[in-house]
């Protein structure tokens, strides 16, 4: 069965160009709703931390040093089928490869830099929403 949140995350380079509002009426427009926000900058210790699954890839280093380079913006976003509808909303990791509409073709830089982070499973969505929030935060606005 689908989980109904999931976590975004609007990366440095999305929030540097003032692409938030933009990125976040998409979502909104898509049917999620936003039960928990923050802005924050992330430390090179917490990217770290965060991306862990991605430790020995060789891209490790520029994605911490990317997620650490500014602020970005979290939110737990909830609706039915969550993960999986809002990986189809912001497209593939490469934006050159993504479809039209896409969050990530119509606001990335680059593969490296592709403006927002989705969970990509039902567990990661509830591992990464933890990260960032405490079931409190949003727990009793998903009724």
């Amino acid at each position: 069965m689908a989980g109904n949140k999931t976590l975004t995350m609007i990366k440095p380079g999305a929030v540097k160009n003032k692409h938030i509002g933009a990125i976040i009426d998409r979502i909104e427009q898509a049917g999620f709703r936003i039960v928990a926000i923050k802005s924050l900058k992330l430390s090179k210790i917490a990217a770290e931390e965060f991306y862990q699954e991605h430790r020995d890839k060789p891209f490790f280093g520029e994605l911490v040093e990317f997620m650490s380079s500014g602020p970005i913006i979290a939110a737990v976003l909830y609706k039915d089928n969550a993960v999986e509808d809002f990986r189809k909303l912001i497209g593939s990791t490469d934006p050159a490869q993504a479809e039209e509409g896409t969050i990530r073709k119509d606001f990335a830089e680059s593969k490296s830099q592709n403006a927002v982070h989705g969970s990509d499973s039902d567990e990661s969505a509830e591992r990464e929403c933890h990260f960032f929030f405490s079931t409190l935060d949003y727990l009793r606005v998903m009724k």
